[in-house]
């Protein structure tokens, strides 16, 4: 008993560490959680993703891919296409504040569909996750033998703890970013991270 919960534990702070750092997913969520848009739906998603993908890596899918480099190439320079494409539309947001068709009200069915779609994208279209949860996750979990499984949960747990808290802790922003110039300041931000990560996805690719 004792092995297990230490060894979910150190799932858990594994799982955590790979996960915790600025990208494009997380951008993605803290902004839906600000917007208060389809943030269950985009948290449920990304740890879902996230869960499956550790339990590819824990069951060995990895060594898998690795025989076959030329799908995490593919991967890459279609991500970083799509995040290029996204951050330029954030960038137009912020030099037209007036036509963002993201923060409107009037389509809600339309906006949860382009919020889930969004972010199978950035999650399923982004090497990296599989290198962190698939490769990194995996190889580590590998070491832990029959207790491999419980490492696993532990990091789909911190996976799970992570989203929550930036989804539905981003609600919290909101009130400081009634403001329309507090907005751009966030499209901003968003945008250079897009399109500095879509950059990187397409040279390193």
């Amino acid at each position: 008993m004792t092995n297990a919960l230490t060894t979910t534990v150190a799932g858990f702070g594994t799982g955590l560490s790979l996960i915790v750092a600025i990208g494009a997913q997380n951008a993605f969520v803290l902004c839906q959680g600000i917007r208060r848009d389809a943030v269950l739906a985009v948290v449920g998603i990304c740890a879902l993703s996230d869960a499956l993908l550790i339990a590819l890596g824990v069951g060995g899918v990895g060594a898998v891919v690795v025989a076959w480099p030329e799908a995490l190439t593919v991967v890459g320079w279609v991500g970083g296409a799509f995040l290029l494409c996204y951050g330029v539309l954030a960038a137009r947001r912020v030099l037209r504040p007036g036509g963002d068709a993201l923060r409107t009200e009037g389509d809600p069915a339309g906006s949860r569909k382009r919020a889930v779609l969004t972010c199978l994208a950035l999650t399923w279209l982004n090497p990296h996750v599989y290198l962190d949860t698939v490769f990194l996750l995996g190889s580590i979990a590998a070491d832990r033998g029959a207790l491999r499984w419980t490492f696993g949960l532990g990091a789909a747990l911190a996976s799970l703890c992570w989203f929550v808290a930036l989804g539905f802790g981003g609600r919290a922003l909101g009130r400081f970013l009634a403001r329309p110039a507090a907005w751009r300041v966030l499209d901003g931000l968003v945008a250079a991270t897009m399109l500095t990560l879509g950059t990187l996805l397409i040279v390193r690719a």
